[in-house]
């Protein structure tokens, strides 16, 4: 059976993804749907929490990019799509393990590209590369899961996207999201950076697995300069703050909550 999946947390990165010349998936899409859940997003956020966005005016107003984050809470797509005043397409774990099951529904509602632990399925990476092909957007969060305050070492897919699409990236820093739901009213930022790229990987194999990872640590780095420096985690110059990176770089299967999964 031929296996559907690229690992991209391996050695080997393919050198394309099959751009299918059929069923291109339509974008933008859901558009009542999305804009409902939208303006919700922003009632909610206008109640619970006092929210500001800054660096509005780095997001491209037209064409194509990759939208990038930190991901420190569950409500960070959220925090995403309302900042962005363009549509977006997300790609995301199929499993919400630390967020409350009441919200459960809401990526499905929304609708999402799922990704896998240790890969994307190609069918995931064709439809990314549809929308941005359509001149849309595209968010992900390269450190994978959310279980962490501080940085993780970033994984492939953000900087493998680039490449194959030649598009720019945005970098977003978020920060304070943990005290939603938990404090009054917290403060919460989204810092919006300049875009980087477009980038380029040129060599064969595994040169071009070293150029996609120093892609990643560009854009990664990129993402730590738009929150506090406490929370560089694995990208600090700071070798205790390193350290407290590497302490939670890989998921916590043995926390109480994982156990039975």
């Amino acid at each position: 059976m031929k296996n559907n999946n690229i690992n991209i947390d391996g050695a080997l990165i393919p050198d394309s993804v099959e751009k299918s010349p059929h069923a291109r998936l339509p974008y933008p899409r859901r558009r009542i749907v999305r804009f409902i859940l939208r303006q919700l997003a922003g009632i909610a956020f206008f109640i619970l929490a006092r929210l500001r966005v800054e660096g509005r005016e780095n997001l491209p107003k037209s064409g194509p990019f990759i939208l990038v984050a930190n991901h420190f809470h569950f409500a960070d797509p959220v925090a995403l799509l309302w900042a962005s005043r363009r549509q977006v397409e997300f790609i995301g774990g199929f499993r919400f393990v630390f967020a409350p099951k009441i919200v459960h529904f809401l990526p499905h509602l929304w609708g999402y590209f799922p990704a896998f632990r240790g890969g994307y399925s190609r069918k995931t990476l064709r439809s990314a590369l549809d929308v941005l092909a359509q001149d849309g957007i595209v968010a992900l969060f390269p450190e994978g899961g959310v279980w962490a305050q501080v940085l993780r070492p970033g994984r492939p897919g953000a900087a493998f996207l680039a490449v194959e699409s030649g598009v720019p990236v945005v970098p977003v820093g978020i920060d304070g999201f943990p005290g939603l739901f938990k404090e009054r009213r917290p403060r919460l930022t989204i810092r919006i950076g300049k875009p980087i790229g477009p980038f380029s990987a040129e060599s064969a194999a595994h040169g071009r697995r070293a150029e996609i990872d120093a892609i990643t640590g560009e854009i990664m780095q990129a993402i730590a300069a738009l929150i506090p420096r406490e929370k560089h985690g694995v990208y600090s110059d700071d070798p205790a703050l390193r350290r407290a990176g590497e302490e939670v770089a890989e998921f916590p299967f043995d926390a109480p909550d994982m156990r039975g999964m």
